[in-house]
């Protein structure tokens, strides 16, 4: 029986679980912004206790490992990186889109095609087209939505775009096979991912593993007076 604690920290929404042999058990989704690097740690307890474990019972931990805010993939693959290390477990990364084109194939919709967008900046997501099976068809890129933004897709059939990126294109992206859904990348949708990625045993150097940031952190300065 494989036991697996899962984090996600890469968007708006910071999610904790625990899965049994790919199943969730145990899980803890904070929506208020920025709660990343004071919540995680505390959720992760929370969630062993539920089960009376600790990191040590656990065979894996698996983190989203992007892409998705800077902030919040290093505070992730931090803690992550930390509880493996300590515990001397492997480490498991599982990329966000994929998160969210799981959410998909977990529920009752069968668009032919899944784009899961993550929030950048203004217009701009971070995207990549994946079959109704989940499959990934493209790479991974940052996009600014345009009108004519994957009209391939969309003239061959349903397109569910998913994740928190995709509502705000709803407006841009006006064609009736366009579907829009906003959701996270949750330790629910993880848990299948993790398994799979245990059973195969594909697990992360815990020295030189780093998340994929996809773009260079851009630092901004303060507009207010300083003095």
């Amino acid at each position: 029986m494989a036991r697996i604690l899962l984090i996600d920290t890469s968007t708006a929404v910071l999610s904790v679980g625990l899965a049994l042999d790919g199943t969730v058990v145990q899980e803890r989704v904070c929506t208020e912004a920025r709660q990343q690097a004071s919540l995680t740690a505390p959720l992760v307890k929370e969630v062993l206790d539920a089960q009376g474990m600790g990191v040590k019972d656990c065979d894996a931990i698996c983190v989203g490992s992007g892409p998705g805010s800077y902030t919040g993939l290093r505070v992730g693959v931090s803690t992550a990186k930390g509880l493996a290390f300590g515990a001397g477990k492997p480490l498991i990364a599982i990329g966000t889109l994929d998160i969210l084109a799981q959410s998909v194939l977990a529920g009752p919709d069968q668009p032919s095609f899944i784009i899961p967008m993550i929030d950048a900046r203004r217009m701009e997501v971070y995207t990549a087209v994946y079959s109704s099976a989940g499959e990934k068809l493209t790479p991974i890129q940052a996009l600014v939505v345009e009108e004519g933004s994957f009209a391939e897709q969309l003239s061959a059939g349903p397109v569910l775009f998913v994740g928190d990126g995709a509502i705000k294109c709803r407006e841009v992206i006006a064609h009736p096979n366009a579907q829009f859904r906003e959701t996270a990348p949750l330790a629910r949708y993880m848990a299948p991912l993790a398994q799979r990625a245990f059973d195969q045993g594909r697990f992360q150097d815990l020295a030189y593993f780093e998340p994929f940031y996809l773009k260079d952190f851009v630092a901004t300065v303060s507009k207010k007076n300083l003095w």
